[in-house]
C-alpha cells in the first residue's frame, strides 16, 4: 500500500504512523504543501491529512489549503482510503459538507474519548475499546458531514470521530500517532495555547512520565490496520 501523509506544519509531523507504515511493509511519503519548495506529493492508496496550528478557513494566509482541499476531495471521489487528524479531520469534514466552527472551549490535554453505539459497531473503530484516553489539542470543531456517522466523543466536544462510506474515509479530532518527542515540540512551538481553562492541561501534564504514549501507538495500528484490511466497497 502507498501511504501520503500531508504535513500542515513543520512542527506536528506523521509521528507513529510513520512507524505504521514501516512495521506493515508500505511505502510512506510525507509531503509538505507549507513548503513551496516541496515537490508535488506522487500516487497513493490511502491519503492521511495532519494536525497544525492553522485554520481551515484561513486559505489567504494559507493557500495551499485550497489544493489540499481538492486533493481530499479527489481523494474521496477517486475512492481512495482517507484519514483526517485534528485539523485533517476539519478539512475533510469541510469537503464533505461538515461546518467547521470555533468549539464552546479549547481542548488541550490527555481527556478520555467515548465511542457511540454506532463507534462500537464501526467496521474502523469498533476494534478500539469502548472509552480510551487520547490526546487532545484543539480550539476548533467540526460537525458531522451529511450521510457521515459520528463515532465518538468526549466530555467537552461531542463530536470526535466520524466515518463516511463505511469507514473509508474517517476523521478523527484527537490524536493518537503523536509521540513524547512530537509532544514536547508541539508543546515548545504552541506554549502560548496553554492558558488556564476547564479543558487545557499544564505543559507538565502533557508530558507526564505516565501520558500513554504507548497506549496510543496500539490503538493508532489498530485503526490503520482497519482501515488497510477493509474490503471497502467490493460487497
Amino acid at each position: 500500500m502507498r501511504v501520503l501523509c500531508m504535513q500542515n506544519v513543520w512542527f506536528e509531523g506523521p509521528g507513529t504512523i510513520a512507524d505504521w507504515a514501516s512495521a506493515r511493509g508500505h511505502s510512506f511519503e510525507v509531503a509538505r504543501p507549507f513548503d513551496t519548495a516541496a515537490p508535488h506529493p506522487g500516487e497513493f492508496d490511502l491519503l492521511v491529512i495532519m494536525g497544525g496550528s492553522i485554520n481551515i478557513y484561513q486559505e489567504q494566509e494559507h493557500p495551499f489549503l485550497a489544493e489540499e482541499k481538492q486533493l481530499v476531495s479527489s481523494a474521496i471521489e477517486d475512492g481512495k482510503r482517507v484519514l483526517g487528524v485534528c485539523l485533517g479531520a476539519q478539512l475533510v469534514a469541510d469537503v464533505l459538507g461538515g461546518p467547521v466552527t470555533r468549539g464552546a472551549q479549547p481542548e488541550i490535554g490527555w481527556y478520555p474519548v467515548k465511542l457511540t453505539e454506532e463507534g462500537e459497531a464501526s467496521a474502523v473503530l469498533g476494534r478500539l475499546p469502548k472509552e480510551f484516553a487520547a490526546l487532545h489539542w484543539h480550539g476548533d470543531a467540526f460537525a458531522i458531514p451529511p450521510g457521515a456517522i459520528r463515532l465518538a466523543s468526549s466530555a467537552a466536544c461531542e463530536n470526535q470521530a466520524f466515518e463516511y462510506d463505511g469507514g473509508r474515509v474517517i476523521g478523527l479530532q484527537f490524536h493518537l500517532e503523536t509521540t513524547r518527542e512530537g509532544l514536547s515540540t508541539l508543546v515548545d512551538n504552541a506554549r502560548t495555547e496553554l492558558v488556564e481553562g476547564e479543558w487545557i492541561a499544564s505543559a507538565k501534564k502533557l508530558l507526564a512520565p505516565d501520558a500513554p504514549f504507548a497506549a496510543s501507538r496500539e490503538l493508532l495500528f489498530t485503526v490503520l490496520d482497519s482501515m488497510a484490511s477493509a474490503r471497502f466497497g467490493e460487497g
